[in-house]
């Protein structure tokens, strides 16, 4: 470990490295030696070009004045002409491809966490600092390590700590291709400033993700972030690749969309910076998540790469969230003799005492050598001193929005180059007919000639999902998932046009009839069946010349013949044999005798006849056959069918009287007319059926509709609608509450029938409800002041209301029942006249001696009278 070491401890390391130094001292000279060779071939490759171009430019300026001059005239006509061709040129000026920098971003909004550093962190920086020194002393001939770029707010951070371990709250990012495949299509690739050195940046994951931008060290941050969170073993890698994965360049690749045999490699072009570019991937290393060996992911492509991979030409060092180690085992062979035992410090030189690591066990020697108790005491203490955990990350929890999953590509596309092909992907709903991906696949290596097509849909109402178009053959396959009206699984066609060779392949168990496949010529159609009660697996028609109708009716409504004279007059245009030959196969059954069970059955329309044969016993070699031949004679009456001997031809393994009895030929024969109609029915029906399909294909084509999810509600139109309405009840009547609480007739129009137009009556009696409510309030209102008042006055004024002293020879006035009193009844509302039972009531008012009292005149109290006193 190079944690804090005593300077005395130098001289042991650097014999502990020496042949190691030595070694890599070694091989770098080597490459310094092949750079310097390959600069000075191509020096002189520049000068033999600038030569040639010389004696071109020479022999340009000796060809005869003649031709000069026919090249230099020019008519007007000819110099208008051109000047009009040059006009109709567009020249499209490409954008300037944006570049993702620590300027464009807005560092204003950051947490805090992101523009400064915790005491922890900046003990880890003294730390990684310190290991840093020891490391370039004990090694000078390596590159300096990666261990602290500055980020987006430019405070330095270790690269530990910029890995935040998070799970995506999608299914769909749960295994390591998935995640992969996210990065690479949701990310735009941005190369190193210095291709020879790692960046002197890394930023955070969120702010990746904010922009769409990174290079390849922000890539596999992101990346091992969302694969740590997922389960796996994952490490960013530090390392050295070749210029095809480091510049992205997949042309020399074959696409992993097309399965073809494999082909010659290409040589690639000599590459003078070979084994010194500088690329960063992911290392997931087996036993977590069921890996079953360690691979390398390409953050780029999303490909995953064996170990022993050419592309990956030595790695520097790795980290995770939790420590970090120096690769010191020699990489002259690229990867492929690496062990990726980080708990080996021999292999493996890591930063921190913690590490999740299992350490290889010490040998016999070193642990007989620290049997003393005081050692082990100190060596605890050392160690106590030594131990450091490594800081929570600095990065917010990494979010993905829905909307942005969704749209995985920036701004909705990516194209990706590959050897004869060109890959090009969409955001869904993006385009109008469901698009998400197209392929195209071409014959030479600069793209010229297309051969073939394939499109990839989602949301089709359809259910299209894959169409594969060949172009030398003309060929179109539509492959459809289940829910299709027709239950299509697949159609292979060359036209649209009815009666073109076309393979129409269904969804079994979504028919009645079980249909598998149908399979059309202009002058056939085969039919494959499966899982039917009548055992029947195979259907083979056979069509004669189309026949033109007289009618008006298109083919669409009336499609090859087949219903022939038994169904229609002999005057119709269309009584011409049209289906000549229809042969039907039947699966085994069981149930029935060998000798009686149909394995095949043709009827031959033209030459009246229908043959059969039966299944073959298993302990015999041949199979019993019958052949039945039809005549229209029927008899005097003209209403049966004269049955003879000749009608009916069979060959039976082992004969039986009852076969040849006439009536059992007879009854047989008329059995297979009826089947033969409903043959001719059958197959009708599957040619109009041709049709439907056609014509529905034509309609779904043009009209591309696209299913929304009932969930997706930006989408969902009607469920948008439906919870705008909901909304805007929901607002009424939070408002009419607000209004009700204000309004007083509420609580009694609520008793009515909402919706209804008031009658005179109940405008009345809610107009007396309402005062007597008022009333009673106006009631309870004075009975609780004079309550309060009652108890604050103590003594004789209590329950008597403010009173004040009257004279002693003052005239009195006693309530009768033919007496009015004319006065104030008091603060606590009740009657103040003599005798008088009824307190705390409304003037005016008739109190239960017969008396009336009139409110609005000072003077009355306690039933005494005084003059009345306007002033």
């Amino acid at each position: 470990m190079l944690v804090a070491p005593s300077w005395s401890e130098v001289g042991h390391s650097e014999c502990i490295y020496s042949s190691y130094r030595d070694l890599i001292s070694r091989q770098s000279e080597t490459q310094q030696m092949e750079v310097l060779k390959e600069k000075v071939e191509e020096e002189e490759e520049a000068e033999r070009a600038e030569q040639a171009e010389r004696a071109e430019r020479a022999k340009k300026m000796m060809r005869p004045m003649e031709v000069r001059k026919e090249d230099t005239t020019r008519t007007q006509e000819m110099l208008r002409d051109l000047e009009r061709k040059l006009s109709e040129i567009e020249v499209s000026i490409p954008e300037k491809p944006s570049t993702f920098t620590k300027d464009a971003i807005d560092t204003s909004k950051l947490p805090l966490s992101y523009q400064s550093n915790t005491p922890k962190e900046e003990h880890l920086l003294q730390v990684a600092d310190n290991f840093s020194r020891q490391y370039s002393h004990l090694c000078p001939d390596r590159v300096p390590l990666f261990l602290y770029p500055v980020n987006e707010c430019s405070v330095p951070k270790f690269v530990s700590t910029t890995i935040r371990p998070t799970l995506m709250p999608y299914p769909e990012l749960y295994n390591w291709d998935t995640c992969a495949q996210f990065v690479s299509d949701f990310l735009s690739a941005v190369p190193l400033p210095d291709p020879l050195k790692p960046p002197s940046y890394l930023y955070s994951s969120t702010t990746v993700l904010k922009y769409q931008e990174g290079n390849c060290f922000d890539f596999s941050t992101l990346l091992c972030s969302m694969l740590l969170g997922a389960g796996y073993d994952a490490y960013c890698v530090y390392g050295y690749g070749s210029q095809d994965l480091c510049h992205m360049d997949l042309t020399r690749e074959v696409c992993p969309l097309t399965v073809k045999p494999k082909e010659e490699q290409e040589s690639a072009k000599t590459d003078p910076l070979h084994g010194l570019r500088v690329h960063s991937w992911v290392l997931v290393l087996s036993g977590k998540r069921e890996v079953p060996e360690s691979f390398f992911i390409d953050p780029f492509t999303a490909r995953s790469y064996s170990t022993q991979d050419d592309h990956f030409l030595g790695i520097e060092s790795l980290w995770n969230h939790k420590n970090y180690w120096v690769n010191m085992q020699d990489c002259w062979n690229c990867c492929k003799d690496l062990v990726f035992d980080l708990g080996d410090p021999v292999r493996w030189e890591y930063l921190l005492l913690e590490t999740d690591k299992p350490l290889l066990s010490l040998t016999e020697e070193e642990d007989d050598g620290m049997n003393d108790d005081d050692d082990v005491e100190n060596l605890g203490k050392e160690d106590e001193d030594k131990s450091f955990d490594m800081p929570c990350s600095w990065v917010e929890q990494i979010e993905i929005s829905p909307e942005a999953f969704e749209t995985r590509c920036p701004n909705g596309k990516k194209v990706i180059q590959y050897k004869r092909a060109r890959l090009e992907k969409w955001a869904p709903y993006l385009n109008n007919n469901g698009l998400v991906c197209r392929l195209t696949t071409y014959e030479d290596l600069q793209c010229t000639k297309i051969l073939e097509i394939k499109e990839w849909f989602q949301n089709r109402k359809d259910m299209l999902e894959l169409k594969h178009i060949n172009k030398v053959t003309g060929l179109n396959i539509d492959y459809f998932k289940p829910g299709h009206p027709q239950a299509l699984r697949a159609h292979s066609y060359t036209s649209m046009q009815p009666e073109m060779d076309r393979v129409m392949e269904f969804y079994e168990t979504a028919r009645v009839d079980g249909l598998i496949k149908r399979e059309e010529t202009p002058r056939t159609m085969t039919e494959y069946y499966q899982g039917r009660p009548d055992l029947l697996s195979y259907r083979h028609v056979n069509f004669g010349p189309r026949i033109k109708k007289l009618s008006l009716n298109s083919a669409e409504s009336n499609p090859r013949p087949v219903v022939l004279r038994h169904s229609l007059p002999t005057s119709h245009p269309t009584h011409v044999l049209a289906c000549q030959k229809i042969t039907e196969r039947f699966s085994r059954n069981p149930a029935k005798p060998a000798d009686e069970d149909v394995a095949e059955r043709v009827f031959l329309l033209l030459d009246e006849r229908i043959q059969l044969r039966y299944h073959c016993r298993e302990d015999h070699l041949t199979a019993s056959k019958r052949e039945f031949l039809w005549r229209t004679e029927g008899d005097s009456k003209g209403n049966k069918i004269i049955m003879t001997p000749d009608m009916c031809l069979s060959f039976e393994v082992e004969p039986m009287e009852h076969t040849k009895k006439l009536l059992y030929q007879y009854e047989a024969m008329m059995k297979l007319k009826n089947e033969e109609k409903l043959a001719r029915h059958q197959a009708w029906e599957s040619e109009l059926e041709v049709l439907e399909i056609l014509k529905l294909r034509e309609e779904e084509e043009a009209a591309h509709v696209l299913t929304i999810s009932i969930y997706d509600t930006k989408r969902n139109e009607k469920s948008k609608e439906y919870r705008e309405a909901m909304e805007r009840m929901m607002l009424e009547e939070h408002l009419w509450q607000a209004e009700a609480q204000l309004d007083y007739l509420a609580p009694f129009l609520a008793q009515l029938p909402p919706g209804e137009k008031l009658t005179r009556w109940q405008a009345v009696r809610l107009k007396d409800e309402c005062l007597s409510d008022f009333k009673q309030r106006l009631i309870d209102k004075a009975n609780l002041i004079q309550a309060r008042f009652e108890k604050v006055l103590p003594g004789p004024w209590q329950g008597r209301g403010p009173q004040r002293p009257q004279p002693e020879n003052g005239p009195r006035a006693v309530c009768s029942p033919s007496q009015t009193c004319e006065g104030l009844i008091g603060a606590g509302g009740g009657c103040q006249c003599l005798g008088c039972p009824d307190d705390r009531v409304v003037l005016p008012h008739t109190c239960s001696l017969g008396g009336r009292v009139d409110g609005g005149r000072e003077g009355v109290v306690g039933g005494w009278m005084e003059p009345y006193n306007s002033s």
